[in-house]
């Protein structure tokens, strides 16, 4: 139990820092639809997606293999260090010397028969940039997770969304007033500042990735030149299969847009991407929590492998898993008549097309809690070095995504991507199952933790569809739920709070 309660002690620490600087950059969304119209919402919806695939792509599955190699190899973890490191850099080198050079031609397909704008390469060309930089992070910030200093991390990713926010503020609300109340230096930022410039969303972030860069230092002064190729290929082995199971979990994650703005009309499709996109915003409160537990659950499952109770201490950690999700899926649900103030828009019309797209929210979050259910799961494959079976599943998921997305999006929109997304997730969670207990068992309490999802999807559904998300009748469920969870667990609280 002690085990479980440092685990908890790290995962609450990275738990508070990604809800508050998640929370931080949730509050920009009303800014933005409040700011934006919901085609011009979709524009950064789309780019984002993007740049989350390709983020998959120039990681290369080098932030779990630098976790699975530095228990593997103990005695050489400089070199574990200096071997991921250096591959994400060559990658990403040689994306960005690709890239640059077909910026327009980018720029092009990615508009695929829209209005034409003419910034679309400059959109373009920052999330290069972008890319490039979040990438030169990723195993620096691996290293101190894995050095264990969660405060650290946490810090760094406070400074990188308090610059990302600051930046935003000041383009869309203190610039706009400097120039009318003709503040000094008024007639500089004339020359070149557009008023309600999407852009300027894309620069922020840019600037704010640059800063986080800076901040990693540290790190990256850590890095020698030294450079290991049997263990470079023994990692190519590892990895490629992790790299691919990404990609195919980024498809799952945010190939919905792309289509939603490839597959609908013209004109039509900005605003259902629009519209989907803030409402995902919604459900994203869950994924909060599913992050901050990959990120405390990564490196401690990889530490804690041979310990020879390991498997137990898993099986426990799942169990306080689904039921903190399943708690969460019903809080959020029970409160969504207050959330969808989140994405009000500035007019009336606007804010009733926002909201059309609030009966996709409970679909969206049972689609998290499958998927956090399935991160929880995937540490077999990866503690046994059987990656293949991520890519088998990821790759399932994906083909699922992709061929429903095709057939049911041209008739139901955004409303098919959300309940398609669901049957993703929850397939690749059910194959993580079955195929895990096959090749490398772990005691999962099955019963236990099914009984707590039903239970959830139940109150989910008198709450929404009986009772009309009264938020009163709501609350007054996830608390009687709430209480039931504690009567049931009760010893199991107790004995982890005694241990020392």
């Amino acid at each position: 139990m002690s085990a479980i309660k440092k685990f908890a002690g790290q995962t609450a620490i990275y738990g508070i820092s990604t809800v508050v600087t998640r929370f931080l950059n949730f509050i920009l969304t009303p800014v933005y639809v409040g700011l934006y119209p919901p085609k011009v919402y979709g524009i950064f919806s789309v780019m984002y997606s993007w740049a989350s695939m390709f983020n998959a792509i120039l990681a290369f599955g080098m932030e779990t293999t630098y976790f699975r190699y530095l228990s593997k190899y103990e005695n050489d973890k400089q070199k574990v260090y200096n071997n991921t490191f250096f591959t994400v850099c060559l990658i990403s080198l040689l994306f960005l010397l690709f890239t640059v050079l077909f910026v327009d031609d980018i720029a092009a397909w990615m508009q695929a028969g829209a209005a034409d704008d003419s910034d679309y390469s400059r959109y373009v060309k920052y999330f290069i940039y972008i890319l490039v930089i979040d990438a030169l992070a990723v195993i620096p910030f691996a290293k101190v997770r894995a050095d264990g200093k969660p405060i650290r991390y946490s810090l760094i990713k406070f400074a990188n969304i308090l610059t990302f926010i600051g930046l935003n503020l000041l383009f869309i609300f203190v610039l706009p007033v400097a120039i009318k109340s003709g503040w000094p230096g008024v007639e500089f930022i004339s020359g070149w500042y557009r008023e309600g410039w999407v852009g300027y969303v894309f620069l922020s972030n840019l600037i704010a990735s640059m800063l986080t860069l800076i901040l990693l230092i540290p790190e990256l002064l850590q890095l020698t030149l030294s450079y290991d190729r049997k263990m470079f290929r023994e990692m190519l082995v590892y990895s490629l299969p992790v790299l691919i199971a990404n990609i195919s979990f980024i498809i799952n994650e945010n190939i919905d847009k792309v289509f939603l703005g490839q597959l609908l009309p013209p004109g039509v499709s900005e605003q259902e991407v629009g519209i989907y996109a803030a409402c995902c915003k919604i459900a994203v409160f869950l994924s909060l929590f599913i992050n901050a537990f990959r990120l405390g659950a990564e490196p401690f499952f990889f530490s804690h492998s041979k310990n020879t109770n390991s498997g137990e201490t898993y099986a426990r950690i799942m169990n306080f898993f689904v039921i903190a999700v399943c708690l969460i899926f019903v809080l959020l649900v029970a409160n969504i008549e207050i959330l969808k103030y989140f994405i009000k828009g500035k007019n009336t019309a606007e804010q009733a097309l926002y909201w059309s797209g609030l009966k996709i929210v409970p679909v969206l979050l049972f689609g998290y809690v499958s998927l956090g259910i399935y991160i929880n799961l995937s540490i077999w494959y990866k503690l046994s070095d059987q990656t293949r079976f991520g890519l088998y599943i990821s790759g399932i998921g994906a083909l699922l995504t992709i061929l429903l997305n095709v057939i049911y999006i041209p008739q139901y929109g955004y409303v098919a991507s959300a309940w398609i997304s669901l049957s993703a997730y929850t397939s690749m969670m059910i194959l993580s199952y079955l195929w895990g207990q096959k090749h490398y068992p772990i005691p999962y309490n099955l019963k236990k933790n099914l009984a707590y999802i039903l239970a959830s999807v139940c109150i989910v559904f008198v709450a929404f569809v009986v009772f009309d998300r009264n938020l009163l009748i709501g609350n007054a469920l996830f608390i009687i739920f709430t209480l039931m969870i504690l009567y049931v667990e009760r010893k199991e609280i107790k004995a982890i709070f005694e241990t020392k």
